[in-house]
C-alpha cells in the first residue's frame, strides 16, 4: 500500500511532535510526505498538481495538528480546491474510490480532556465528522484517528513512544498486514498498537 502524508502545520519550527513524526516516519520505504505549508506559503493550491498524486497512492493521511476542533486553514483550502466536483465526487468523480484516507493529529489537552467526562466533551473522533463525511462523499474509506495527546507538555520519553508506535502502524499498512477491519472499528488507531496480531511488528 503506498502511503501519501498531507503535512499541515503554519508553525513546523515551533513543533516538537510533528518534527518527531515525520523524522521517525520520513525514510521508510513505500512513503511520500508532503508539506502543503512550503509548497503553498501564499495558499495558492494547484488542483492539477495534487490530483495526480494523490492517485499514485493508496491512504491519504492527513497529518496536522488539532485546531478548533478541526484542522489548519491551508489543509481546508486544500480540501476545496482539490477535491473538485466530478473528480473526487458528484457524476463521474470516482478518481479516490476505494483509497483510504486517515489523520494523524496532536492535540493540546490531554486524552482525558477528549472523552465524555473531559473539558471538550467529546472524544476527537466525534469532531472528526466533516472529515470522516468527505471521505464517504469520496467513495473513500475512513481509517480512525492516530492521536498524539498534551502535545503542549509532553515529556520526551513519551513523544519517542508516540514516534516508534507511528512506525509501526505505518509499517503495518504499508505491508497490508495491519487488520483493517479491526482497525475501523476503533475510535482511535492507538488502540490497534495494544493487540498483538492485529498490527506487524516494525523491522527496525
Amino acid at each position: 500500500m503506498k502511503i501519501l502524508i498531507l503535512f499541515a502545520h503554519p508553525a513546523f519550527e515551533r513543533s516538537r511532535v510533528h518534527a518527531r513524526l515525520l523524522k521517525a516516519v520520513r525514510t521508510l520505504p513505500g512513503i511520500t510526505i508532503r508539506d502543503l505549508y512550503e509548497t503553498y506559503p501564499d495558499f495558492d493550491v494547484f488542483p492539477k498538481v495534487e490530483q495526480p498524486i494523490l492517485e499514485q497512492h493508496d491512504l491519504i493521511i492527513l497529518q496536522h495538528p488539532f485546531y478548533w476542533y478541526s484542522g489548519p486553514a491551508l489543509l481546508k483550502q486544500w480540501m476545496d480546491l482539490v477535491l473538485e466536483h466530478g473528480w473526487a465526487y458528484g457524476k463521474d468523480g470516482t478518481a479516490l474510490q476505494g483509497k483510504y484516507l486517515m489523520q494523524v493529529i496532536s492535540t493540546g489537552g490531554n486524552a482525558h480532556a477528549y472523552s465524555a467526562e473531559g473539558h471538550h466533551g467529546h472524544a476527537v473522533y466525534d469532531f472528526l465528522l466533516p472529515f470522516r463525511q468527505t471521505a464517504a462523499l469520496c467513495h473513500m474509506e475512513y481509517l480512525p484517528p492516530y492521536v498524539v495527546p498534551g502535545s503542549a507538555h509532553i515529556e520526551e520519553a513519551d513523544l519517542a513512544r508516540y514516534a516508534d508506535s507511528y512506525v509501526q502502524l505505518l509499517q503495518g499498512l504499508a505491508s497490508k498486514t495491519t487488520d483493517l477491519k479491526a482497525l475501523q472499528q476503533m475510535p482511535e488507531a492507538n488502540m490497534l498498537l495494544n493487540m498483538p496480531g492485529l498490527l506487524s511488528a516494525p523491522s527496525r
